[in-house]
């Protein structure tokens, strides 16, 4: 018993120090006012996206960036992706539409998309976005800025999540909660490991020439986590990348219910863990198990401590993330059970090789 509760609060101070450190370095993206005039290809791969597209593509058209170009890839869909688009871009001249090919062996639908895309776009820089993003004023220029004072190969965003319903508020926050309370987002760009790295396929902003010649979601053309195994890449070639916070300037509503969130989040959680289920199970037991020991010893001391150590980490990362901190801490325990959902439906989707998204098998 002494054993494991010792080991429980080794893991919760831990992630309590490095949810510390992120609060004190606000890894976010700064808004300036310095005006760019880089030609910019924004890139979108879309597969049966028609509730969501027009959003994007009227967020784009209003911001304040002049000098680009917006290249959308219908990705087969069935639904009214290719007509809704083609009908924008008929009113907007920066605007086309082009249709994907069939799904190419040994890709994933996504990062073959995105590779197409690329082969289409002129601009000096290439910027990767989900079709349930929207850009907000100052993200194109401020991430433009970003680029040079870094000298990045690759900046990529985590945007900030609009949530509707109680389903996506008891799935949606475990991202930046998960994100802020494992990794020193610093280090991404600081230090020159491989194996530090993480980014959002939701944002993601490439310079060009440098992306032309290592051809990067080629490089990862299996994988489900594309976006952390190209930063792991980049970083490998020794080129700089770095990822922030977008700080306002572009959000994104990922789930519209809680089983959609269950369903998208699971695919992609055991993939976090290198499909590893030792490590995948022994986060697991720490995360909760370790916990409920600690509850079960009636310690008032000890679950205290447990208990203010999980909510002020709780309020840093809402915080960062732009949520409502108190929202966050009510539906802690549930966000934990949701977490707990979503991790038997990876693991068992895993072992049955049963993971679908969109339509495809991944």
């Amino acid at each position: 018993m002494f054993i494991a509760i010792y080991v429980t609060f080794i893991f919760i101070i831990l992630r309590f120090v490095v949810t510390l450190f992120n609060f004190v370095s606000d890894p976010k993206l700064r808004r300036i006012n310095k005006n760019y005039t880089d030609f910019v290809s924004i890139l979108i791969p879309a597969r049966n996206e028609e509730e969501n597209i027009l959003n994007l593509l009227l967020s784009i058209q209003k911001q304040d960036y002049q000098n680009y170009e917006v290249i959308i890839l219908d990705d087969n869909s069935s639904d009214n992706t290719y007509e809704l688009c083609t009908a924008f871009a008929g009113r907007h001249q920066a605007f086309r539409v082009v249709r994907g090919k069939e799904l190419a062996d040994d890709w994933l639908g996504k990062n073959y998309a995105c590779h197409q895309l690329a082969q289409h776009a002129r601009g000096d820089l290439l910027l990767f976005v989900d079709a349930d993003v929207q850009l907000l004023n100052g993200a194109i220029n401020s991430a433009v800025h970003r680029m040079y004072a870094r000298k990045l190969a690759l900046l990529s965003l985590f945007t900030d999540q609009k949530m509707e319903s109680l389903g996506e508020s008891a799935t949606v926050p475990l991202m930046h909660y998960l994100l802020l309370n494992l990794l020193p987002l610093r280090l991404v760009y600081l230090s020159k490991n491989r194996s530090v790295a993480a980014a959002s396929g939701q944002f993601m902003l490439f310079d060009a020439e440098v992306y032309r010649s290592q051809h990067w979601h080629q490089q990862v053309k299996e994988k489900i986590v594309e976006d952390v195994e190209i930063m792991k890449n980049i970083k490998a070639a020794g080129f700089n990348g770095e990822s922030l916070l977008a700080n306002g300037m572009v959000n994104c509503r990922m789930y519209r219910s809680y089983s959609a969130a269950v369903d998208g989040f699971g695919k992609n959680f055991l993939a976090a863990f290198n499909y590893n289920l030792i490590s995948f199970l022994t986060f697991l037991i720490l995360l909760f198990v370790g916990p409920m020991v600690v509850l079960t010893t009636l310690n008032a001391n000890l679950i205290a401590m447990m208990i203010t150590l999980i909510v002020i980490s709780r309020a840093m990362v809402s915080l960062l993330a732009g949520q409502g901190v108190l929202r966050n801490i009510i539906l802690h325990p549930l966000q934990m059970l949701s977490m707990l959902l979503i991790a038997f439906s990876a693991i068992q989707r895993y072992l049955t090789k049963t993971t679908v998204w969109k339509g495809r098998n991944i």
